[in-house]
C-alpha cells in the first residue's frame, strides 16, 4: 500500500498530465478505499493544489465569474446558436412560454419565427427587443431592478408577476450546472428570480454549452430534480449525460454538422 505522500504525488502527476482525476480510478489504481482518495482530495485543496469537484478533482476553477453580456456573447457561440435552434423546435403553437436572461436565451429568442401566436413572458430587455419585432408574438416584460451584466431585470416587482403566470414551458440559461450542486448562477438575487419562473411553468428546459458542465456559480436556483429538459453540445461527458438521465432528466446533445 502506497504511503500518503506517494498517493499525493501520484494524484498531483495524473493532474498534470490529464488535468482531472477521478475517485474510483485512483481508488483502484493505488488498492485503497473511496473514503481515502478522497479525504487526500481534501488534503490537497486546503493546499491550494486543485479543485474538488464531483467524483473527483480538476486543475481547474469549477466556480464560474460573472462576466459582461457582450463578452459572453461571444463565448461559444456557434454552439449556443445550435442550442438554441433545438430550443426553438419545442415551442407550439398558441404557446405560452417564459425565456429567463442570457446570451443563451438572446440566441433563442433569435431562433424564434412563429406562424401562430406566441405568449412570451422575459426578464431579459434583449430578448423582448428581438422579439418586439414580431407580429405573431406578444411579450410581456417583467420590471424591477436592472441587472446590467445580464441585460435584465430582477427583484420583488418581477417576482410578484411570476406568481399569477402559468406557462408551459421555461426556457432557463445558468452559469453552472454540477450532479452535487444543481444549478446554479452568479448572482443571488437572479437565481431567486429563476426559482420563481420554475414553480410558474410546467417544464423547465435548460440551455447550456457544455462549457458549463461542473461549474458552479454563487447563487443556487435548484437542484436537478426539478428540471426537465437540459439541451446541450456534444462536447459533455456521457458519464454526466447519463448521470442526468438516470435522474429523469431528458438530454438533447446538438452536433456542428460543418
Amino acid at each position: 500500500m502506497k504511503s500518503i505522500t506517494e498517493r499525493h504525488q501520484l494524484i498531483l502527476k495524473k493532474l498534470q498530465d490529464t488535468g482531472s482525476v477521478n475517485v474510483q480510478e485512483l481508488s483502484a489504481q493505488m488498492k485503497v478505499s473511496d473514503v481515502t482518495i478522497r479525504k487526500d482530495l481534501k488534503l490537497l485543496e486546503d493546499k491550494k493544489l486543485l479543485f474538488r469537484t464531483h467524483g473527483g478533482g480538476s486543475k481547474t476553477n469549477p466556480y464560474t465569474n460573472d462576466k459582461p453580456v457582450a463578452e459572453k456573447e461571444q463565448m461559444h457561440a456557434d454552439k449556443k446558436r445550435l442550442i438554441a435552434t433545438a430550443a426553438a423546435e419545442m415551442i407550439g403553437h398558441n404557446d405560452s412560454i417564459i425565456i429567463a436572461s442570457g446570451t443563451s436565451m438572446l440566441a433563442l429568442a433569435r431562433a424564434i419565427h412563429p406562424e401562430k401566436h406566441l405568449t412570451v413572458i422575459t426578464s431579459a430587455l434583449n430578448v423582448a427587443l428581438e422579439l418586439s419585432h414580431h407580429l405573431h408574438v406578444e411579450v410581456l416584460q417583467l420590471g424591477g431592478q436592472l441587472r446590467q451584466n445580464s441585460s435584465s431585470v430582477m427583484g420583488p416587482y418581477a417576482e410578484q408577476i411570476l406568481a399569477d403566470v402559468s406557462c408551459s414551458m421555461l426556457f432557463l440559461g445558468v452559469d453552472g450546472i454540477d450532479i452535487e450542486t444543481g444549478l446554479t448562477t452568479t448572482s443571488l438575487m437572479e437565481a431567486r428570480l429563476n426559482q420563481k419562473m420554475i414553480n410558474a411553468a410546467q417544464i423547465t428546459v435548460v440551455l447550456a454549452d457544455s462549457s458549463k458542465m461542473g461549474k458552479r456559480g454563487l447563487g443556487k436556483i435548484c437542484s436537478l430534480d426539478q428540471i426537465q429538459h437540459v439541451i446541450t453540445d456534444d462536447g459533455i461527458s456521457p458519464a454526466l449525460v447519463k448521470l442526468m438521465e438516470n435522474k429523469g432528466i431528458s438530454v438533447t446533445i446538438v452536433k456542428d454538422k460543418s
